[in-house]
């Protein structure tokens, strides 16, 4: 488990275009930035030397519990080569290990409603499924 380098982005574009099934364009000074704000962190797990999996996680000011920011984690995705050997598990770990050092009050993320498997997945580390109803409205359906 490391964080994303800016040679990375190839590699992890192939897997938000397995992730998305769109053609994804991530970009290498996009992953320095992410590098670079103290609050961002994009993660990839290395299995013989290339990217198989990465997660994405975001600690956000929060004004509710003091000063805990909450973590938004995105884009967790496995080469589907490689899944089922724990790559997933040990990012989703490795997302929490840095969670709680940041004393995070709660990790949330979004699944596509159809990725059944992924929402198994989740369910199975502890995520809860039947606390909040997720939202989302995208780009191309704002006004104005």
């Amino acid at each position: 488990m490391r964080e994303a380098v800016p040679e990375d982005a190839p590699q992890v574009g192939f897997l938000y275009e397995i992730l998305t099934a769109k053609p994804c364009s991530v970009l290498p000074s996009r992953i320095a930035e992410i590098a670079a704000d103290a609050r961002s962190f994009l993660y990839v797990a290395e299995h013989e030397g290339h990217v198989a999996g990465t997660a994405f996680l975001t600690l956000c000011l929060d004004p509710m519990y003091w000063r805990q920011p909450f973590a938004l984690v995105e884009n967790v995705v496995v080469d589907p080569a490689l899944r089922g050997v724990g790559i997933g598990a040990a990012l989703m770990r490795h997302v929490e290990v840095c969670c709680i050092r940041s004393d995070c009050s709660k990790i949330m993320l979004l699944s596509a409603a159809t990725r059944v498997d992924a929402h198994r997945f989740f369910g199975r580390l502890g995520y809860a499924s039947d606390k909040k109803a997720g939202f989302v409205k995208y780009r191309s359906q704002l006004v104005g």
